[in-house]
């Protein structure tokens, strides 16, 4: 909600564009007084809202705040207007409830001027800038890219092996996410290879990145070897190819590592660093997550905040034919998964897994069960950020 809406006597909306975008402002009485387009120039912008603000106070509300709406976001700021967006679904509510069915810049600016002036409820505000969170957010979806491309990359190796040699995949595919295994295929990238260097040669390779792990696994994938007499075609240029594979997936996991370091600076430098930390699972990447998707947003409840994530249940009713609570597929989709994996490595807390428990023994399946803990963990995260308390585990009655 947008405060001192009432004040407000120009609106202006701004639909955004990667290289232009198109702005629409009307008066309170609802009368157009501007209607054109806008590039994504700072001494246009400036002048057009200079222009406008010459008339009145004045409220620019964008369709999308961050990415490419972040310059009309910061120009407005700069020049002291007040500044507001609305969210991508309550626009695409509203835009049903206009006549036409035409998609154009200026029709979605003036739509999102319109919302701006009698909609006040649909707006939500822009918090100042927090540059930690901005970094934040950068450094994260970097991560996320990366962890994408290690995932397909990590994906792309166990089908090229279980296409050449399936036992061998079972073994390697199946630690493929220690480092020790990528070592082994940059330096024995076949399963010819493997063979030819020999047990020890391979138990070595392997132990020096897994000293717990080198010398069992050593002894599986030659059982696995063992196990095919055969060549399968392609086996030759598998080999060039998990050998390139395997140096890309070592890359990624560094690059990630070295990205790791600079968003646990980042979270350690903010000022929820230490309330969130303080929850059992809630690691750097999750505190980042969290501090970037829930930073410079107002929640009035824990049920505010589920819901923005996606964990609120969503109710169905329609007469007596259909009754239920259902899993919301709606929400935040970033903040559920922090949540919802949050949550996962929370089950070795005590409490936590008390919780799941029950939960399990009350019907639900596994993931119905880390839903709901997930959503209990965000009802108390929310108090602890409304406090700026730390996280105090009840004491757990004995008789």
């Amino acid at each position: 909600m947008i405060n001192n809406h009432d004040e407000v006597d120009i609106f202006i909306g701004v639909d955004v564009g990667k290289s232009n975008h198109h702005a629409v402002a009307i008066d309170r009485a609802g009368k157009k007084i501007l209607d054109r387009a806008l590039p994504q120039d700072e001494a246009k912008i400036r002048a057009i809202i200079q222009a406008v603000a010459g008339k009145g106070t004045v409220l620019l509300v964008v369709d999308q705040p961050s990415t490419i709406g972040a310059l009309p976001v910061a120009v407005a700021r700069a020049e002291g207007i007040m500044v507001g967006y609305i969210p991508g679904l309550a626009m695409r509510r509203i835009a049903d409830l206009h006549p036409g069915e035409a998609k154009t810049d200026a029709r979605d600016a003036a739509i999102i001027a319109e919302a701006a002036r009698s909609l006040p409820h649909t707006l939500r505000s822009i918090a100042l800038a927090d540059e930690q969170a901005a970094e934040l957010s950068m450094l994260c979806g970097f991560d996320d890219d990366l962890a994408k491309q290690a995932t397909a990359t990590s994906n792309r190796i166990r089908g090229l092996l279980t296409q050449i040699h399936p036992a061998l995949e079972r073994v390697i595919g199946g630690h493929l996410d220690h480092p020790a295994m990528a070592e082994l295929l940059i330096k024995y990238p076949s399963p010819e290879k493997i063979h030819n260097a020999g047990q020890t040669r391979v138990r070595t390779r392997l132990t020096k990145y897994a000293p717990r792990g080198g010398k069992p696994w050593s002894a599986d994938i030659f059982a696995a070897l063992s196990e095919q007499t055969v060549t399968v075609p392609g086996s030759g240029s598998a080999g060039i190819v998990l050998a390139q594979l395997a140096a890309m997936l070592k890359q990624l996991r560094t690059a990630r590592n070295e990205l790791l370091t600079q968003i646990e600076a980042l979270v350690e430098a903010h000022p929820l660093h230490e309330v969130l930390t303080s929850m059992p699972a809630v690691g750097v990447r999750t505190a980042a997550r969290i501090i970037t998707e829930v930073a410079g947003k107002e929640f009035q409840s824990s049920g505010h905040l589920a819901s923005y994530a996606g964990l609120a249940p969503v109710t169905w009713r329609s007469g007596t034919s259909i009754r239920g609570d259902h899993p919301s597929r709606k929400g935040n989709k970033t903040l559920k998964r922090a949540f919802f994996l949050s949550a996962f490595a929370a089950l070795k807390d005590p409490l936590s897994r008390a919780y799941y428990d029950r939960k399990r023994a009350e019907g639900k399946r596994h993931n119905q069960a880390l839903i709901a803990l997930a959503r209990r963990r965000c009802d108390v995260l929310f108090a602890m950020l409304r406090d700026g308390t730390l996280y105090d585990a009840p004491t757990i009655k004995t008789t």
